[in-house]
């Protein structure tokens, strides 16, 4: 399925066509230190969440859940800012294509249902993790929301990819 920018709502077109999208453009090596950005950021962001899910789900479970999970959580997030920050800088110059194009729409929704799973789910259920000692199985809410976590993400970054192709 291709897509065109002709069917773009305008907003993307003026986002595209804006002093930004147009810099983005013509500068030789911003896009391809973002697109760089974007990988490494991917990467820290996948590792981070990784551990953290991992350790609820029982892994490394040796170790305090909080000497786990709160360092791991804080570099996820981090690595989520620059992920946000450099997919931007990816997606202002060809808005009025991506924008309307199902894959990249579909990747952010679940970049909104990750989001809303660690918040609203995996974080109410880590509250009072702090305290707790090693080899202690976490609350199954937790459980859950890590392996919805493992899942989602592991769709975001493959519909990432997926957007060069269809």
């Amino acid at each position: 399925m291709r897509v065109y920018a002709a069917e773009a709502p305008t907003f993307l077109l003026a986002l595209e066509q804006s002093g930004i999208g147009q810099a983005i453009r013509q500068a030789a090596w911003l896009y391809p230190i973002a697109n760089t950005a974007h990988i490494l950021s991917l990467m820290l962001f996948a590792a981070a969440a990784a551990v953290m899910d991992l350790r609820i789900l029982g892994v490394f479970a040796a170790t305090s859940p909080a000497s786990v999970i709160v360092p791991a959580r804080r570099t996820s997030m981090l690595a989520l800012g620059l992920m946000v920050l450099t997919g931007l800088m990816l997606f202002v110059p060809d808005a009025a294509r991506v924008g309307v194009h199902r894959v990249f729409q579909i990747k952010i929704a679940l970049i909104s249902l990750g989001v809303l799973n660690a918040l609203l789910i995996a974080g109410p259920a880590l509250r009072g993790v702090a305290g707790l000692p090693a080899n202690v199985s976490l609350p199954r809410r937790a459980r859950i929301a890590a392996m919805l976590s493992i899942l989602i993400w592991l769709c975001v970054a493959t519909l990432g990819r997926l957007i060069a192709y269809f």
